[in-house]
């Protein structure tokens, strides 16, 4: 039985099961119908016997035609699919590598062949053959999504199948020049501003002034033309700059080496000038770009002039230059506008709340009591916050002294005091800080973010308010005490002005800033102590406040016994890993270093209470510190800054300092 099965076969059709059952009820209903048939006549039961036998005949006859035909139509699409993935592997525009565990050749497609040459590289390690593409494979394999990758000049878009040991490499390169020559088109809008050209111009004939602007002009558009850029003069002190992106590159290379150009050639003629710029792209509305390019501007003033700021929308700012002291300005007119300018702003206030950064210093303090003073002269009520929690032992020594005069005590508030007292007419002023993150008082400034003022004499970093009611950031000062006490010449007449202990309270910030008058000083800085002590500030009551306890000479002392050469001329003073020291005393510590013999920066590295590791940066000028302070985070002056760095040990923090060091040496 089993053998009649086998020699039995049945039509491809009717290997179907569903078919068969419908062919067999069918059949059934047929038979059926001759039985009925035949009860009625018997020559109609044969008659449709027959038309049914040979209906089912040419049926079977079709259907076997059918499936023979529908067999033949698949085999050849079969043929033709397998004939054109053959081909298409074979000649389509995508690289196909195939390699095994070892990461050897074992095929590739002829598209692939023509970048490796006429080498035989089947079987060969691929490093063997092109280390380049290896690398990437290597570094690429355990992620499946797409990449663009460069090898051999060319850019691909490649994808790694690793559990099979494929790679696809499609080439890009025609679409990455066009996407590369449209990037290169973006407009650039840059801001030229010459910083000092007022102050120069003052004392200069009307020749000199000429040729000065001659010269400047045809070095500008000389500059320009050979990068392919826009220069126009748009007044005696500002041009116009417009760029392609390409060019902006080029001259970044350059290091915007014409600041350079300019300072020197000027200096030579006696008269210094010095240039700023703000350049802003990455946007299409030329209206924002020329906005972004004149913030960028005041950012390159705010941070001393003599530099470059160049930001893309949404990045971080690129800096330029800005290694050189900002020169003192020879007028007073800034002094006497913004002293108006704060006079209107108290008169649309109740309250003022003086503000420094945390763990105040004299200057902190001194600027506070004078803005104290500047707006009891206005008739207003001004208090200063005060942390007492986190003060120095000369300030706690100054507040010692303001707490036996009651009507500066009572102006005294803490940061939970202030907060409590302010309404949405207050005004808070910044002194000494402009960035929210380093304020004593963090909850006050979000309450009155919108109604701050900013009087400042560090340079101006990234990080600064949103919309300020009034700036007044001047880096050539030294210090904050400097620039309030030149605004007592534009207050009212006719009512009290500052007595001795707010007096010597400034002085004793001017004091602390310029180490006692050894830094950063000028003209300015010497009327300006004059003035104090012509208001009753007193020389040894300074002395007196600004003493060091016992114990902080002895911990300065010992951090300067680790003294180190980290480079040519910088000297590194690190702190146990394991001992928390104050930041006054580590600041100390690098000023006492800039006294030795030999050294022109100098850098401490210790923990801090907070368990973050502080880095104060001191420099007599020939190195900007800020700069490097930034790179790490942090920020200051050109000669004095500082950072903080949280989650990591001194030690990691001391390789992280080196290798700025040397990022900017090379830089430079």
């Amino acid at each position: 039985m089993k053998n009649l099965k086998a020699k039995l076969k049945l039509p491809a059709f009717l290997e179907d099961g569903r078919l068969r059952w419908i062919i067999g009820i069918m059949a059934v209903l047929a038979v059926i119908d001759v039985i009925v048939a035949s009860f009625i006549q018997l020559w109609l039961a044969l008659a449709l016997l027959l038309f049914l036998l040979g209906l089912i005949g040419a049926t079977l006859a079709a259907l076997a035609r059918i499936t023979a035909n529908t067999n033949q139509y698949i085999s050849n699409l079969s043929y033709r699919i397998k004939r054109g993935e053959q081909e298409a592997l074979i000649k389509m525009p995508v690289g196909i590598l195939i390699y095994n565990e070892q990461l050897e050749i074992e095929w590739a497609n002829p598209y692939l062949q023509q970048y490796f040459g006429d080498e035989d590289f089947l079987g060969q390690p691929l490093s063997a053959i092109d280390a380049e593409l290896a690398q990437l494979v290597t570094s690429n394999q355990d992620s499946s999504a797409k990449t663009t990758i460069t090898w051999g000049g060319h850019q691909f878009d490649m994808t790694i199948q690793k559990s099979i040991g494929v790679v696809y490499l499609m080439d890009i390169t025609p679409y990455a020049k066009i996407e590369q020559e449209a990037a290169d088109r973006r407009v650039a809008i840059g801001q030229v501003f010459l910083d000092n050209y007022d102050e120069i111009t003052q004392t200069m004939d009307d020749q000199a002034i000429t040729n000065l602007n001659s010269y400047v002009t045809n070095t500008m558009s000389d500059w320009a033309a050979d990068f392919g850029m826009f220069v126009k003069r748009v007044a005696s002190d500002r041009f116009i700059m417009i760029g392609y992106l390409k060019s902006l590159r080029e001259v970044e290379e350059d290091k915007f080496k014409i600041l350079d150009r300019i300072r020197e050639e000027t200096s030579k003629q006696n008269f210094p000038l010095t240039l700023s710029i703000g350049i802003a792209y990455g946007e299409n509305n030329l209206s924002h770009l020329a906005a972004v390019s004149q913030s960028n501007l005041d950012l390159a003033l705010g941070r001393g002039g003599d530099q470059v700021v160049v930001r893309e929308k949404g990045e971080q700012a690129r800096f330029y230059g800005g290694r050189t002291n900002p020169m003192e300005k020879r007028t007073r007119v800034r002094a006497r506008m913004i002293s108006q300018a704060l006079q209107e702003l108290f008169k649309q206030t109740d309250k003022i709340f003086v503000v420094g950064h945390k763990r105040p210093d004299m200057d902190a303090i001194g600027a506070g009591l004078g803005i104290r003073r500047i707006a009891q002269m206005n008739g207003k009520d001004c208090y200063v916050v005060v942390d007492p929690a986190n003060l120095h032992s000369d300030v706690e020594r100054l507040m010692t002294a303001v707490g036996k005069d009651p009507e500066i005590a009572n102006a005294v508030v803490t940061p939970e005091a202030a907060l409590s007292q302010a309404t949405d007419k207050s005004l808070l002023v910044l002194v000494d800080h402009s960035k929210a993150s380093i304020t004593a008082a963090p909850d006050l400034y979000e309450k009155l973010a919108a109604r701050t003022v900013i009087i400042d004499h560090h340079r101006r970093g990234e990080e600064f308010p949103e919309n300020p009611m009034l700036v007044y950031i001047e880096p050539y000062a030294s210090s904050t005490c400097e620039l309030l006490t030149e605004m007592f010449e534009y207050q009212p007449t006719g009512v009290p002005g500052l007595n001795k202990l707010e007096a010597t309270a400034m002085l004793a910030g001017i004091t602390v800033d310029t180490k006692n008058f050894a830094m950063r000083t000028g003209t300015r800085t010497f009327d300006a102590a004059s003035y104090l002590r012509s208001n009753g500030a007193d020389g040894l009551l300074t002395q007196n406040l600004l003493k060091e306890n016992i114990d902080s000479y002895i911990q300065k002392n010992h951090l300067i016994d680790t003294i180190e050469m980290i480079a040519p001329s910088m000297a590194l003073c690190t702190g146990e890993p394991d001992r928390a020291y104050d930041p006054v005393i580590a600041a100390q510590a690098a000023d006492t270093l800039l006294t030795l013999n030999g050294i022109t920066a100098s850098f401490v590295i210790t923990r801090r209470a907070d368990n973050m590791v502080g880095i104060s940066a001191r420099s007599l000028g020939s190195v900007n510190v800020q700069r490097l302070m930034e790179k790490l985070g942090g920020g200051g002056h050109l000669s004095n800054a500082a950072t903080q760095i949280r989650g990591k040990s001194v030690a990691q923090v001391r390789t992280m300092l080196a290798r700025a060091i040397e990022d900017e040496a090379v830089n430079n």
